[in-house]
């Protein structure tokens, strides 16, 4: 199992935070960190960062942790995909999600109906695109080029790079199993490894439908990691953020999050959780998160208890584990991204 981290996201957007951002992913890189997720909300976008990124590091791989598939028309996100590909030698992959409807409705002013279908649409244009194929597509969300008026198809002017990694951030049983059936790797949130399988099943399905092996299929997910014998405040810490997610990642009505927490066993919580949230009862909605969920969720704990969760990811099938370190300060997150390296290589070693 290797290591990942975010760059990107709110923190870069406040003074200095980019800098900063920058910072860290070098001294991780120097770490053996394999990959740098560039994060994308309503803040800092998923593409510009990775090529200044491609400039300042040389072997760490460089990914879109998520590009959002509604933010950008097809034919913009294939030209960028090449370019950052180019610029960091082909160490660029891209990860693409759908987000959600209040960010795609509200920010980017596109419908959010049929998500996956865009998603899928999109992949295949942009599969065309990196083959070096002209982008001549009729769908129900992209037809290229527009019928009855004077563009016509073209061929991105890039060299062909059939090879540039795609990786889907899929939480649905029909979403993952698409996943299964072209993706090079998976983005997962929402996950503990003890319930790794119901992700993993509808996946596997469309890999086996595909005529593809699962195991070809890097597998991405990412955790809070925490080291210290103050085991009661870090869990204490991580329930806001699990509060949210459930509560307020999403409209009522849509919140992936919440949907897939309730598929691996936390319904009533769950469903608790959003509507105390919805009602303004932040407070209410936090404290009835179990303990039991903040651990699961996470990779917190003594030293020994890390070691334990950093064992059952690997085993859960997990290829890359993203660090989301708790605590501030760059020092003591450095420190903390070499613990968890050592611990993973002392597994392997035991193994």
């Amino acid at each position: 199992m290797k290591t990942a981290i975010a760059v990107g996201g709110v923190d870069a957007d406040r003074k200095g935070g980019f800098t900063r951002s920058v910072d860290y992913a070098i001294e991780c890189e120097k770490l053996g960190v394999d990959v740098a997720w560039s994060a994308e909300a309503w803040g800092t976008d998923a593409m510009t960062p990775l090529a200044y990124l491609a400039a300042k590091t040389t072997k760490m791989r460089l990914a879109s942790g998520i590009a959002q598939v509604s933010a950008r028309a097809p034919g913009n996100l294939a030209m960028a995909a090449l370019s950052l590909a180019l610029m960091s030698d082909d160490r660029f992959m891209l990860g693409l999600g759908v987000s959600g409807p209040q960010v795609v409705e509200g920010l980017h002013g596109v419908p959010f109906a049929h998500p996956l279908g865009r998603m899928k649409e999109l992949v295949e244009i942009l599969k065309l695109a990196f083959a070096g194929e002209k982008l001549n597509y009729q769908g129900k969300h992209y037809v290229l080029p527009l019928p009855d008026g004077e563009g016509k198809a073209l061929r991105l002017a890039h060299q062909p790079n059939p090879n540039i990694p795609i990786f889907l951030a899929t939480l649905g049983p029909k979403a993952l199993e698409f996943t299964g059936e072209v993706a090079d790797g998976w983005i997962g949130t929402s996950f503990t490894p003890a319930t790794a399988q119901s992700y993993f099943e509808p996946m596997r399905r469309g890999a086996e439908r595909a005529g593809r092996n699962f195991d070809d299929i890097e597998l991405a997910v990412g955790a809070v990691i925490g080291v210290g014998d103050n085991v009661d405040e870090m869990v204490a810490k991580r329930k806001p953020a699990l509060a949210f997610q459930l509560g307020g990642m999403g409209s009522p009505r849509t919140n992936f999050y919440n949907q897939a927490y309730r598929r691996i066993g936390y319904e009533d919580v769950a469903v608790e959780v959003q509507r105390l949230w919805v009602e303004g009862k932040r407070d209410k909605a936090v404290n009835r998160i179990p303990d039991d969920m903040a651990l699961q969720a996470s990779v917190i704990g003594t030293k020994d208890m890390v070691r334990e969760r950093l064992r059952e990811y690997a085993q859960s099938g997990i290829n890359l584990l993203q660090l989301q370190v708790m605590g501030r300060g760059a020092d003591a997150k450095l420190e903390t991204v070499e613990l968890v390296n050592q611990l993973i290589e002392e597994n392997q070693a035991a193994q």
